[in-house]
């Protein structure tokens, strides 16, 4: 008996399984069409998620900036120090998704 991955969620299950015990996808009447079909389904769904992720990013980054320039506040003050705080975090996170949206595209 041997751990395979679950085509529809990627979660380990045994290869003797009928169906998952995760998601309760039934395996065991699937043909490898089905199979390959929910593992592309899946995969498109992780993407969707990294790209409203970045949207999110993008927004964090806009209004971080936005604040910084059209806030009213000094530097030092707590509202100025948030705002750069924002800038950067959306930054990074945008660069982090974007770096894992391309890697994801590979394989």
């Amino acid at each position: 008996m041997a751990i395979t991955a679950c085509p529809s969620c990627s979660k380990p299950i045994s290869d003797k399984a009928k169906s998952c015990s995760h998601c309760e996808f039934n395996i065991g009447n699937a043909t490898l069409e089905d199979m390959e079909r929910k593992a592309k389904f899946a995969r498109y769904q992780a993407m969707q998620k990294l790209q409203n992720q970045s949207m999110i990013a993008i927004l964090m980054f806009i209004i971080g900036f936005g604040l910084i320039y059209w806030g009213g506040s000094e530097p030092g003050e707590i509202q100025y120090n948030l705002s750069i705080a924002t800038t950067i975090v959306g930054f990074v996170w945008y660069t982090v998704n974007r770096v894992r949206l391309a890697l994801g595209k590979r394989k």
